[in-house]
This record gives C-alpha cells, sequence and structure tokens, in this order.
C-alpha cells in the first residue's frame, strides 16, 4: 500500500517522458533555406552529377579545363573545387595548402606565393605527383597527369563551348574561383576552403568578398555552397548567415554526427543548423547512411543528400536507385553513361 504513491508519480513521470518523446519524433522539421533547394534534384529526377575537383579520373583536379569537360558531360551538372588563397589574396583552385601535388614547385605553401608570379611563369597544374602524407615533395619525383585510361591530357583535349579557346596548348594554367564564376554564369558551384585557423578566415573573407563583388552579375549567392572540414571555418558560416541570411554552406563532421544520432532516436526535428546539403560518406564502420529513412530524413529538412566519392559502378548504381540529390564523382562522363540508363529521356532536348 506505502508503494502505491510512489508507483504512481512514477507511471505519471513515464508517460511524461514517453509524451515528450512522441512530441520530439512530430516535431516539424526546420527548413534553413526558404523555396527550392537547388542542390536538391527534385522528384523523379536523377541525382546531380557533381565533378570532384572537375572529374579528377578526366583531367587534371581543380583546372578550368577539367570543368570545361564536365560541362559538356552535362552542362547542369554541379561543380565541386577546392581553393586557398594566395599571397596577393587571390583565390585559387588547389586541394592542398601546398602546390606541390599538382605543379613542379617544391616546397611551396599556396599562401606563399603570388598568383601573379603563377600566372606569369605558366606555371603548370598539370601534374599528380606522389606525395606521402600531403607532405612536401623532397625528393624531386614529377609525373603528369594521366586520365582513368592512362593517357596523357592536354588542354587541346577538352570539348568547349562554341567561342571558347583553350588558354594554352599544353600548359594547365592556374584557375581562380573568379575563373570558374565567370566562365560559367548558370552552373551550380561547392566551394570547399581547405585553408583553416587565422589565415583560413582570412581566405573566406576574400571569398565572401568576391562573391558580393560578383553578385549582382553572376548570382552568386544563389548559386554557391561553401564547404570545410575545419570546425573553426564551419563555425565562421553560420556566423556570417547573420550578415547574409541567405548564404548557403554544408555542415562540418559534428554537425553531421549529431543529425545522425538524432536520426537514429527519431528526433531529427531538432535539428537546427542552418545548412544547405549534406556531404556525406555511404557509410563508416557499421553506420549505414544509405537508407531510405536517412535519405528521407535529410530531405525533410529541405537539405540535399550528397554522397562523397563514389567512383565503382556498384556504388552509383546503389546511390541512383536511392533516390540521392547528387552524387560526388571522379567520372562525370560514367557516371552520366548510368543516368542514360536509368533515365533514357533525361537528356533529350
Amino acid at each position: 500500500m506505502k508503494n502505491r504513491p510512489i508507483l504512481r508519480v512514477s507511471l505519471i513521470v513515464l508517460g511524461l517522458i514517453v509524451l515528450i518523446y512522441l512530441f520530439l519524433i512530430i516535431l516539424p522539421k526546420q527548413q534553413h533555406l526558404e523555396g527550392d533547394n537547388p542542390f536538391m534534384s527534385g522528384e523523379g529526377n536523377p541525382p546531380h552529377i557533381i565533378a570532384h575537383a572537375g572529374g579528377i579520373y578526366e583531367f587534371p583536379e581543380n583546372t578550368l579545363e577539367a570543368f570545361y569537360n564536365t560541362y559538356s558531360v552535362d552542362p547542369n551538372a554541379i561543380f565541386e573545387m577546392d581553393v586557398v588563397m594566395t599571397e596577393d589574396n587571390v583565390i585559387i583552385l588547389g586541394h592542398d595548402v601546398t602546390l606541390d601535388q599538382t605543379t613542379t614547385l617544391q616546397e611551396v605553401y599556396a599562401h606563399e606565393i603570388t598568383y601573379d608570379y603563377l600566372l606569369e611563369n605558366e606555371i603548370d597544374f598539370g601534374y599528380k605527383n606522389p606525395i606521402p602524407n600531403n607532405t612536401f615533395n623532397e625528393d624531386g619525383v614529377f609525373e603528369r597527369y594521366r586520365n582513368e585510361d592512362g593517357e596523357i591530357v592536354s588542354p587541346l583535349d577538352v570539348e568547349y563551348p562554341e567561342g571558347v579557346e583553350p588558354r594554352h596548348e599544353e600548359k594547365f594554367l592556374v584557375t581562380t574561383l573568379e575563373d570558374v564564376i565567370t566562365a560559367f554564369p548558370d552552373t551550380y558551384m561547392i566551394v570547399e576552403l581547405k585553408q583553416y585557423g587565422d589565415l583560413g578566415l582570412e581566405a573566406l573573407d576574400e571569398i565572401i568578398r568576391l562573391m558580393e563583388e560578383l553578385d549582382d552579375e553572376y548570382n552568386t549567392f544563389e548559386r554557391i555552397s561553401l564547404a570545410s572540414f575545419d570546425r573553426g571555418i564551419y563555425d565562421a558560416y553560420v556566423e556570417l548567415t547573420e550578415e547574409y541570411p541567405e548564404l548557403m554552406f554544408s555542415p562540418q563532421e559534428d554537425s553531421i554526427r549529431k543529425f545522425y544520432v538524432m536520426h537514429r532516436l527519431f528526433v531529427t526535428g531538432l535539428y537546427r543548423d542552418p545548412v544547405t546539403s549534406f556531404q556525406v560518406p555511404m557509410g563508416q564502420g557499421a553506420i549505414d547512411l544509405t537508407t531510405e529513412r536517412f535519405v528521407e530524413n535529410v530531405q525533410a529538412h529541405n537539405i540535399a543528400a550528397h554522397y562523397w566519392t563514389i567512383n565503382e559502378e556498384e556504388d552509383l548504381r546503389t546511390l541512383i536507385e536511392l533516390g540521392v540529390d547528387g552524387i560526388i564523382t571522379d567520372r562525370p562522363s560514367f557516371m552520366r553513361s548510368l543516368i542514360e540508363e536509368y533515365y533514357p529521356d533525361h537528356y533529350q532536348d
């Protein structure tokens, strides 16, 4: 008899917990981006081809020529690129904070060399040098880029739009973010900032300045989504939304982990990070990120579900069949061939 009040209180508390949990389950999903999300593919459409650094298996990474090639494959493809800032505050394309991997320059940080020097000396970004652990190329081994078929390519091998001429007959010259924005005025882009710390924040300021400068003519804030693996840079993106509420960007790993835990607990309505797209692997260890429920939970927030970096046919087919919004791949031409198989009318004029 004496235990009945305790039992009654326990049942009431348990009932309240259940009610709160049920409320959290049905909590509406916040949508940071109002209206259509351009990085989502839309119902009934195939995933976007997202050319990783322009399509690394087809042309040298992060070069203007690689993006012209992707454009010839699919003019509606999304461009994914990596950027760093030079000593003279120019945002150029490059995967690493050093230039050893893609040029014949050795022990050179991007922020220690000027864009003018790179351009005036026609430094060739058409290399794919073996750099252990992304360290300096101290052994002096330089290897010309070869495509997936083992062929050495040149800028003359690119299929350019009418009226566009190669910048150089043999070399892949340095490419700036402004080059890509202005050459492709209607293309959506994912721009990943590779520098971090104070230098990364300075580079971010320059990116925002450039986007502001070009926005009236090139609608930069409507078609560029920023990215970074660095927590400090991601936090800066979030802070910038106070001044630029339209700014689009993807989350850093901590934010994705948070979403995944909420997903497993059926409470993704609690997710409030103001992001536009997720760039995630298909899985990690025992974690499977290719379930229908995970994709649906992401898309319910008006967030695009993008997967990286997918090159194997079986994986590409899995994601196409799953209905994801975009696939980041080194093989844009091969992905197009699969899309044509699944969606035979998609590329019809």
